[in-house]
């Protein structure tokens, strides 16, 4: 797990991602991800525009990636 900074972008925040999920799941500027906040308050990003399949994953599943 990576500690990341918390940034000013306009009148909101954003966090950014290490370099090497932003490959792993081939993600480029624009895709979109859905922040999901659990009960615990912790997160959950599932990035819809992710471009690389995992192994294991059936092709109907594949715009779910989980962080």
């Amino acid at each position: 797990m990576a500690t990341q900074k918390i940034l000013k972008v306009g009148n909101s925040l954003g966090i950014t991602l290490p370099a090497n999920l932003v490959k792993d799941l081939s993600l480029k500027p624009g895709d979109q991800a859905d922040v999901i906040r659990e009960l615990d308050n912790s997160l959950k990003v599932n990035f819809v525009d992710s471009h690389q399949l995992s192994l294991g994953l059936s092709p109907k599943n594949r715009h779910k990636k989980h962080l």
